[in-house]
């Protein structure tokens, strides 16, 4: 091969699809999925069948969700036509038909949506933190309540620490994909709690997907959220905290904590009963 034909060949940038890479770097939904049902299950005291993805993107958990067996249903809600025409493509169309049948993807606003009761409801990937005023954020957490039946639980995460109100940039390798993760928080207003954070990827040959996504949130804090799913009807809400290993990180299992510990950084899960 000539160096000139070589200099055509696409880069590993050009090559990439911005949804896989994200799901690698960022989404784990066997784990999410298994969280669920059993935090479900010891709340209630019997299974979830019916779920609910709000903010859904690649519908990735409501795939997995279905996955669980025949009597497993999945409904996703998105107000992005093309990332939820790209779930349907690479997530739902790759489901046996019988699984197929069982996920039920809908454009529309959250606020807005019209959808059966179902057992369990989640906003994951801290999209809710796009609500950045008390009455916006409580009256999404209103239509969460009114979502989900009698013994309905509602699951969101969210992030903290002092790192979390910094200008930085966090890397992450993924030796094996050839690809590192980049987690850009580019601006942070302590005022008002304004952060917009943007994805970037850079590959091993050099190449970079810069800006892929972009996000402009309020960084809620756990007493904030746990006073607005009080005010919006819920009758308990209690924070999930990840344990640790024998080296002091993450461990992966979350359970109920009333104080947390004071990290850094941290990733957390809030569980609403109705």
């Amino acid at each position: 091969m000539s160096a000139k034909s070589a200099s055509k060949q696409p880069t590993m940038a050009q090559q990439a699809d911005i949804h896989e890479l994200y799901e690698l770097s960022v989404q784990n939904v066997e784990n999410e999925i298994e969280f669920l049902q059993t935090t479900f299950q010891s709340l209630t005291g019997r299974t979830a069948y019916l779920f609910r993805e709000d903010f859904c993107g690649t519908a990735s958990a409501s795939c997995q969700w279905v996955r669980q067996g025949s009597e497993y249903q999945a409904i996703g809600v998105d107000i992005d036509a093309s990332v939820l025409e790209w779930g349907r493509e690479h997530r739902v169309g790759k489901l046996d038909p019988e699984n197929r049948a069982r996920v039920s993807l809908i454009e529309s606003d959250v606020m807005t949506v019209d959808t059966p009761k179902v057992d369990l409801l989640a906003a994951f990937n801290f999209s809710y933190f796009i609500f950045d005023t008390r009455a916006a954020l409580r009256a999404y957490f209103k239509r969460a309540y009114d979502s989900i039946k009698d013994d309905g639980v509602f699951f969101c995460d969210m992030f903290g620490g002092p790192e979390a109100q910094e200008e930085t940039r966090e890397k992450t390798k993924h030796k094996k994909h050839g690809f590192t993760y980049i987690w850009h928080q580019a601006t942070f207003h302590p005022v008002t709690n304004f952060i917009r954070c943007h994805i970037h990827f850079k590959f091993k040959d050099g190449s970079k997907i810069k800006k892929a996504f972009t996000y402009e949130w309020r960084l809620w804090s756990a007493p904030e959220l746990r006073e607005l799913l009080l005010e919006a009807g819920f009758r308990k809400a209690t924070v999930y905290w990840e344990g640790e290993d024998e080296d002091g990180d993450g461990n992966g299992e979350f359970t109920p904590d009333e104080k947390g510990e004071a990290d850094l950084a941290w990733i957390a899960y809030i569980v609403a009963q109705k």
